[in-house]
């Protein structure tokens, strides 16, 4: 799905173009591995800037990003990088309109794959997350009193070990959810336990789990 989308973004680009240059490979499935490969390890050598990475100044230098992909390549695939077709886009004017549509086809593959491989243990916590984001989207949240600001809010599902089990994107759309005399909150925890009542049947929400 990510080669497919993302060469397909990239050819609708070319033909938005009035002067076409020199067009770029195709991206691969082993192109797409080592870029994902190459993102995940980024996030446990942290720098400055994404071009740091592939400095070659004697201080900073980590062959391991040169040698698993050339720098231009990688931001090719970077600006590029796409997971659905744009002629899917909804009509923003609708208020029940997809608002997550960019992201939905990739969010629930994650969402199948966690529960599929995984068994969580009966110790289970619902709790939201801050993902910093500070580019215009209509469900980005502003919180003051967070340390990440600006960005938005995932609620997840998670075990004792720290596992996320489930998770789904805070759209700002909750208030339309809130009937039969239930929070927002409420209705967000037992969207978040269906899979887990489907997997163990009647679940037993202890005290504390809905904070």
């Amino acid at each position: 799905m990510l080669v497919v989308e993302t060469n397909r973004y990239y050819h609708d680009h070319l033909e938005r173009l009035d002067e076409v240059p020199s067009p770029q490979p195709d991206v691969t499935e082993a192109e797409m591995l080592v870029f994902l490969a190459v993102t995940i390890q980024m996030g446990h050598c942290i720098a400055d800037k994404l071009t740091d990475y592939c400095s070659r100044a004697y201080n900073s230098l980590t062959p391991f990003y040169g040698n698993a992909m050339k720098r231009n390549r990688f931001f090719h695939i970077l600006r590029f990088m796409h997971f659905t077709d744009n002629s899917n886009e909804p009509d923003i004017t609708d208020e029940n309109s997809e608002r997550l549509w960019k992201l939905r086809n990739m969010f629930d593959i994650l969402n199948n794959k966690f529960s599929k491989f995984y068994n969580p243990s009966e110790h289970l916590a619902v709790d939201e997350v801050i993902v910093k984001y500070k580019e215009r989207v209509i469900f980005r949240q502003y919180i003051p009193k967070k340390h990440k600001r600006f960005g938005i809010k995932i609620y997840k599902l998670c075990d004792e070990t720290g596992y996320t089990y489930d998770m789904t994107v805070y759209l700002g759309k909750d208030r339309q959810r809130t009937a039969q005399h239930l929070t927002a909150m409420h209705v967000t925890v037992l969207e978040l336990t269906k899979k887990i009542q489907t997997v163990y049947g009647q679940l037993l929400l202890l005290p504390g789990l809905i904070r």
